[in-house]
Order: C-alpha cells, then structure tokens, then sequence
C-alpha cells in the first residue's frame, strides 16, 4: 500500500532545540502530531540524533498536506540563518537553568514560556 502525500491531512514542521554545556543544538523533523513527536523525542524513542538530550519545542508550522510539510522542512534543514536565530534566542531564554538530573523530567529544566508555548509558532499561508 503506497501512502498519499498530497491527500489534505494536517501536517506540521517543527524545530526543537536543546542545550548542552558547551553549545545549543536544533532538529528540524514533520509530524502529523507535534505533541506526541515532542514526548517520543524527549524519551529517547525519536531520531537517533535526538536520543538522550531534553529538547524543548522552539517553532511550528501547519500545513495542508504531507508533501508540503516534507518540502518545507527539506528547505528549514538548509536555513542556516534561520536555525542560528532560533538557537541564540533558546540562548537567551534559557539563561540561569541548570542541567537536569537523572529522574528529573525534561520539563523542570526548561523555562515555562519555551515548554508551554514554544519561542515561535507559524501558521503558514498553504494550510486553507
């Protein structure tokens, strides 16, 4: 059975970013659910680039069908000024945290404005 990408079904882009010690990381991935991506991220059953770090949600975008949500994150993959500024505001929200615990959750670490809500949402101009 083949899937179709351009049959109308919400999608979404995101980029997660997270902090270590010596710099602050982003991931660019689509979901057609950003919450449950998010926890599968966070509890090491993501990306394999993901695994073992805590990532917080630092921008979404909605799209109308699967293909341009894939086209999409193809083109934010390649933005580099874009992810730079997503980073140095994870930066400057982030200040005064400290690193997490073992059995701490991701949550207690990271600022209640960046978990909740992300540093940036979009909707974008193809969702109709």
């Amino acid at each position: 059975m083949r899937i179709a990408h351009n049959r109308p079904m919400p999608s979404f882009v995101y980029v997660l970013g997270c902090r270590t010690p010596d710099r602050t990381l982003t991931y660019v991935g689509w979901t057609v659910d950003i919450e449950k991506r998010l926890k599968q991220h966070n509890a090491g059953k993501g990306a394999r680039t993901t695994r073992g770090r805590v990532w917080v949600l630092l921008h979404t975008e909605k799209f109308r069908t699967r293909r341009q949500a894939m086209s999409r994150e193809w083109y934010l993959k390649r933005d580099r000024t874009f992810r730079k500024l997503l980073r140095q505001r994870l930066a400057g929200a982030a200040l005064g945290l400290r690193p997490r615990g073992r059995g701490e959750s991701p949550e207690s670490c990271v600022p209640e404005s960046v978990s909740k809500q992300g540093l940036h949402r979009k909707q974008s101009s193809a969702v109709k």
